[in-house]
């Protein structure tokens, strides 16, 4: 090994120092970059009679600066921060709905029993009926108002996943593409690694964790992704896409659903639990949609039957102006009953409300046993089953078996307050035929409307426990609780993400001045080679010279 060659070795190494230096300062603001380093080593030496003699530096590969751990941790971080963030965007937006005391729903309230005891105090004063007519249509208004409002923010989540769930399938296909990219340059050039690729696939597994918590496993140097309680996203070189469709207990309800190959080898769809999509944006709609908002909707359902119901039991006891006896103020449409997708039989199920008081809130799914021939009703999530016959009450809702023959494992899910807010209506238009006076007492009497009036403070839902304006303070309180303790989530998470950040780029980031110093190194490595080379020229033309 002569001078010229070991400049040369030196030379090489210090261009590759140079170049890979070169390549952090450019990449030092993309995101999921890992700081690269060239590792060298001795090139060994040659074993002459003065002892070994060097032979100089090589490169050997360029290595990145990666620890699988914190990379890890930040991306489970982001995957919980992102879940939070998007429950945060649903339930703060209803929040701002119900919070404010100045309009909507608790106004609308008091102004209706205020008007409805100032109608009691003067029942033959026209202005005072029409006023009452005037704040029960406001009221009305208001209730199907604020339904209208959940009721798109439903539609908008449905949409929200549908289109997340492309996002999802892109980037699984993206994950796929740079696997078999990875692959081939490895082949290509064994022995090393292709860190920018390995970055770019982690990058977009740190993505897609954003959008849905994904398990991310390393085989044969190929990732594969699961998701939920394990269903395959990517296995080996297939992709399993998700899907999106109508629930099978519930049309108007968008769910997801995994791909598995049958047996005929065609992929199928199979529709995932809501429970089982947890982390991301999708964790967190989904969480949403489950625990805050089919929960709300329902409690307004609930306040909207309960105040018809109230209101019309009392009213058909009085009469009008002209001793006619009082009917319905408010009316309410039919129970929300919804047959499975896959019931094969003829049989049916229908829904009446019974007793508004005893009303829970929630939803119902109804099985038919074959075996026993029997029905059962099970509240949802995780009621215990109640066997039940034709006219059976449970819960305030009466349950009718219709005529037909159901087949094994037919099922319905009944909704009994779900869509009671966006049916309720005022029926009486003619503010003589509100029925304010007992029977027989004349005009000037008021006591049914006194009745009526109580009804501001008498406990007519929840088993006697609630007045309708306690039920609303109830709706808007779990409103306020569940936007307070998601914020503070929020916050906690984002710090935790800042946290896992900082550590994982100590370690992996780049450090712009450690960079300018390593430049001015390598330069110096470059410039000692490239004397080396001189220094063997020099040498070399003296000895031209001494035997000439």
């Amino acid at each position: 090994m002569n001078l010229a060659n070991l400049g040369l070795s030196g030379i090489n190494a210090a261009q590759n120092r140079l170049q890979t230096a070169g390549h952090n300062l450019n990449n030092a603001d993309t995101v999921g970059y890992n700081r690269q380093t060239v590792l060298a080593q001795t090139a060994g030496a040659t074993g002459t009679h003065a002892g070994y003699i060097g032979r100089g530096v090589q490169a050997v590969t360029v290595q990145r600066a990666y620890d699988s751990f914190l990379y890890r941790q930040l991306v489970g971080a982001q995957t919980t921060g992102a879940a939070l963030v998007s429950y945060g965007n649903e339930i703060s937006q209803i929040n701002n709905l119900f919070a404010d005391r100045t309009v909507g729903i608790t106004p609308a309230l008091q102004n209706f029993f205020d008007s409805m005891q100032a109608a009691a105090s003067a029942p033959a004063d026209p202005a005072a009926r029409q006023e009452l007519l005037g704040r029960a249509s406001s009221l009305v208004g208001q209730i199907n108002d604020a339904n209208g409002f959940l009721t798109n923010q439903r539609e908008n989540i449905n949409t929200q996943i549908t289109t997340t769930v492309t996002q999802v399938n892109s980037y699984v296909e993206r994950v796929r593409d740079l696997n078999t990219q990875i692959q081939t340059a490895r082949a290509t050039n064994p022995g090393h690694e292709p860190n920018d690729l390995l970055d770019q696939r982690d990058q977009l597994v740190s993505e897609l964790s954003q959008l849905v918590d994904v398990k991310a496993i390393e085989q044969d140097g190929k990732v594969g992704l699961v998701v939920g309680n394990g269903q395959v996203l990517l296995g080996g070189d297939t992709v399993f896409p998700l899907h999106t469709q109508p629930s099978a207990a519930d049309p108007s309800r968008v769910v997801i659903a995994y791909s598995v190959i049958t047996q005929g080898g065609a992929m199928s769809q199979v529709e995932m639990r809501e429970d089982a999509i947890s982390g991301g944006k999708l964790g967190g709609l989904m969480s949403y949609r489950r625990d805050a908002l089919d929960s709300v909707q329902n409690e307004l359902g609930r306040l909207a039957a309960g105040l018809a119901m109230a209101v019309n039991d009392i009213h058909r006891t009085g009469t009008d102006l002209n001793g006619v006896a009082g009917g319905d103020v408010f009316s309410l449409g039919p129970i929300k009953v919804l047959s499975g997708s896959k019931n094969t039989g003829t049989g049916g199920i229908t829904a009446d409300f019974s007793d508004a008081n005893k009303l829970t809130g929630q939803d119902y799914r109804v099985d038919y046993d074959a075996t026993s021939g029997g029905y059962t009703v099970t509240s949802l999530p995780n009621g215990q089953p109640v066997s039940i016959v034709d006219g059976d009450v449970v819960d305030g809702v009466k349950f009718s078996i219709q005529p037909g023959t159901p087949a094994a494992a037919d099922s319905w899910t009944v909704q009994p307050t779900r869509t009671a807010a966006e049916s309720l209506k005022l029926v009486i238009s003619d503010a003589s035929k509100l029925a304010l006076a007992s029977p027989n007492t004349g005009t000037a009497n008021g006591d049914i409307g006194l009745k009526l009036a109580q009804l501001q403070t008498d406990k007519v839902l929840g088993n006697g426990s609630m007045s309708l304006n306690e039920s609303f303070s109830k709706i808007v309180n779990k409103v306020g609780v569940l936007t307070q303790q998601n914020g503070t989530a929020a916050k906690a998470q984002a710090t935790l993400i800042q946290q896992n950040f900082a550590a994982q780029q100590a370690l992996s980031g780049v450090n712009l001045n450690e960079e300018y110093v390593n430049l001015d190194r390598y330069q110096e490595q470059f410039r000692a080679a490239s004397r080396l080379i001189e220094v063997s020229s020099t040498l070399f033309d003296t000895l031209l010279g001494m035997r000439s």
